[in-house]
């Protein structure tokens, strides 16, 4: 599944070719692409005709396209995407021949460029969110990411340290943090020097600094690159790949000698998800000792 690189650039994508344009109709060829909407597809394409794209925004995983308010007195509506497995936003020329999982086609009135969304596995998906162009109401309870301007690294840290889980389960977790998967998890956790099974109440407060530095810095780096491709799925709105992948310092890379200490570089099955790490760089936590409960003497 695309994580926050991958996702943002799309984003930046939509924001060159789409934002500012006047949606002139809408084509659904596939009614799962908008199973969100559940008003149905007839009202999902009624409700963007005529509608001009304001803005392109991200939360997470999530994208979505504030659009004009209908009327004066009504809040403007949101254009939510997910990705999903396989969902992509294409901006292609009208000419294009269509693409075999073309789900969802808008066209706009200057008769320029399309905007396509396509997914194999039909797992993404597009809904008109009514009132959501500031957040998307669905999307609310998912937290910020590591770029945002808002993100509280000292919040953040708090959350951890009464957490007392796995530390990789907890940068999974998108209510804590937003846009971090497999991926960009095992890269920061081997940048930062911590084991993924570390449990989250033992971390310090410097070394979830250098955690959040080593997010940040990922995936900036993935961002540089268009983020990581390693098959035709995951691609921008030109659909062009990234190239991340080339620099990969742990995921995908079992066996291969760490870039920092020629250590093999180990594969283990965690979350039902291959986690990569280096097994001197990352030392395995010791099992914290259960505390021995003895009677009360009465």
């Amino acid at each position: 599944m695309p994580e926050l690189p991958e996702v943002e650039v799309v984003r930046r994508g939509l924001e060159r070719w789409v934002v500012g344009r006047t949606i002139a109709s809408v084509e659904v060829t596939h009614p799962r692409a908008v199973r969100r909407h559940t008003a149905g597809p007839d009202d999902f394409a009624a409700s963007l005709k005529g509608a001009r794209v304001e803005a392109a925004m991200r939360r997470g995983k999530y994208l979505w396209l504030p659009l004009t308010a209908r009327d004066a007195d009504a809040p403007e509506d949101a254009l939510l995407a997910h990705l999903g497995m396989s969902g992509q936003l294409l901006v292609n020329d009208p000419a294009t021949p269509r693409e075999k999982h073309l789900h969802v086609r808008f066209t706009f009135t200057d008769g320029g460029r399309e905007l396509w969304f396509v997914d194999q596995r039909t797992f993404g998906g597009v809904s008109v969110e009514r009132g959501g162009a500031v957040l998307p109401p669905s999307i609310a309870h998912i937290a910020r990411d590591v770029l945002d301007p808002l993100f509280d690294d000292d919040a953040f840290h708090a959350a951890l340290r009464r957490r007392d889980s796995e530390l990789k389960r907890a940068l999974l977790d998108q209510s804590l943090v937003s846009g971090i998967g497999n991926i960009y998890a095992d890269e920061a956790l081997w940048r930062s020097r911590l084991h993924g099974a570390r449990s989250t109440a033992t971390v310090t407060k410097p070394q979830t600094a250098l955690l959040l530095a080593s997010v940040r810095d990922v995936m900036n780096d993935a961002l540089a690159v268009g983020g990581t491709s390693f098959d035709s799925l995951y691609v921008n709105v030109n659909g062009e790949s990234g190239y991340f992948s080339r620099s990969l310092d742990a995921y995908g890379r079992e066996g291969e000698p760490c870039n920092r200490c020629a250590t093999p570089i180990r594969r283990i099955t965690f979350m039902n998800r291959s986690s990569y790490f280096c097994t001197k760089c990352q030392p395995t936590p010791r099992p914290r000792r259960t505390p021995i409960v003895r009677p009360v003497a009465g």
